[in-house]
């Protein structure tokens, strides 16, 4: 596992195959998102080594590349692990992930991929999010329902910071674009548009680098030109 400094309190943590983030504020943290299966004892090494207690896990959507350690870093931590009721039950393991359904390009992207990642175990979700929801970290974290690229895909905001964190909606792979492999993708363009209105600085993607200045003005530019 790679990490990453951001902005200060916030650290990319960076796996073999995709990332979570983790905010931190003096000894407490928050982690927003697990990676995949098989990242959970990177994770909690690394919140030992640098002396924090992990107050929460925010999922922003179900699938294995984002919930794949929940379970094994919430059994090591304690930390309540928190998803949008909509995906909670894939989480839990009560019900298969859905397919995406693909456009053409996609498909020979996503069958590359998704045999290679492995299966997450259930994990339990101790509150079931619906959106609207403000967190007492950052000066208060708010919650944002954006389905499309899964029913219960979230983002988080932290205002007082003009921090974003995106999950999948949005990528930043050599450019901001809508993110790939989406359930429903007209809900998606939408959600985007919706990010894209926030006062932001600072953009945090599932998939791709950071953005540390001017990044509502990057995803602005990129909706604007997205249609469903």
């Amino acid at each position: 596992m790679d990490v990453v400094t951001v902005v200060p309190n916030l650290h990319l943590l960076r796996f073999e195959f995709g990332q979570a983030y983790l905010w931190r504020e003096g000894r407490s943290a928050t982690l927003v998102d697990t990676g995949i299966a098989g990242a959970g004892a990177d994770i909690v090494r690394y919140l030992r080594e640098i002396d924090v207690e992990l107050a929460r896990i925010v999922l922003t959507h179900g699938h294995e590349d984002h919930v794949g350690s929940a379970a094994e870093v919430r059994a090591a931590t304690g930390a309540p692990v928190l998803a949008h009721r909509d995906d909670a039950p894939i989480v839990r393991g009560e019900r298969p992930r859905p397919d995406p359904v693909l456009l053409d390009w996609e498909r020979p992207l996503f069958e590359s991929i998704a045999p290679n990642v492995p299966a997450p175990p259930p994990c339990p979700v101790d509150q079931e999010l619906v959106g609207g929801e403000v967190f007492d970290f950052a000066g208060g974290a708010r919650v944002l329902s954006i389905p499309g690229h899964t029913d219960g895909s979230i983002a988080l905001h932290l205002p007082k910071q003009r921090i974003l964190f995106t999950g999948d909606t949005v990528a930043h792979v050599t450019e901001v674009m809508l993110g790939t492999c989406n359930l429903d993708r007209p809900r998606a363009v939408e959600s985007f548009h919706r990010l894209a209105e926030l006062d932001v600085e600072v953009a945090c993607f599932g998939h791709g680098d950071p953005i540390t200045t001017a990044a509502g003005a990057e995803l602005r530019a990129a909706a604007a030109n997205l249609t469903p």
